[in-house]
C-alpha cells in the first residue's frame, strides 16, 4: 500500500508540474479571453489517459504499478478531467446510457453548485 500510495503521489507531483508549466507559458505566450491553458491540459490529458488505457488492456504493457504512476497519479494530477472522460467513455462502451447522462448532468450541476457554495461560503 505504501508504494501504491507513492506512485500516485509521484506521478500526481509531475502531472501537477506539468500543468503549472502549461499555464505559464501559455500565459506568457499571449493575452487569451479563453482559457487556452486548462482546454489544452484537459484533451491532452484525454488523449494521455486513453492511450494508456489502451495499452493496458489491449497490450498488457502497463501492470498495476505504472498504471497507479501513469494514470491515477500523471493523468490525475496533470487533469482530473480526463478520468471523468474514461469513466464516461467506460459507461458508454459498457451500455450504461442512464448511469452515462446522470454521471454527466450530476457532475456539471452539482460541480458547478458546489463551486458556487464555496464562494457563497467564503463571502
Amino acid at each position: 500500500m505504501i508504494t501504491q500510495i507513492a506512485l500516485v503521489g509521484l506521478g500526481g507531483g509531475a502531472g501537477s508540474i506539468l500543468r503549472f508549466l502549461t499555464s505559464y507559458f501559455t500565459v506568457k505566450a499571449g493575452t487569451f479571453t479563453f482559457p487556452v491553458a486548462t482546454l489544452i491540459v484537459n484533451i491532452v490529458g484525454c488523449l494521455l489517459i486513453g492511450f494508456l488505457s489502451g495499452i493496458a488492456l489491449k497490450q498488457h504493457w502497463l501492470d498495476v504499478n505504472m498504471r497507479l504512476l501513469l494514470m491515477t497519479g500523471f493523468c490525475g494530477g496533470f487533469t482530473t478531467f480526463s478520468a471523468f472522460s474514461l469513466e464516461n467513455i467506460q459507461l458508454f462502451q459498457a451500455g450504461q446510457y442512464v448511469s452515462l447522462v446522470l454521471y454527466v448532468l450530476a457532475s456539471i450541476v452539482f460541480g458547478f453548485a458546489a463551486v458556487g457554495a464555496g464562494l457563497v461560503i467564503t463571502k
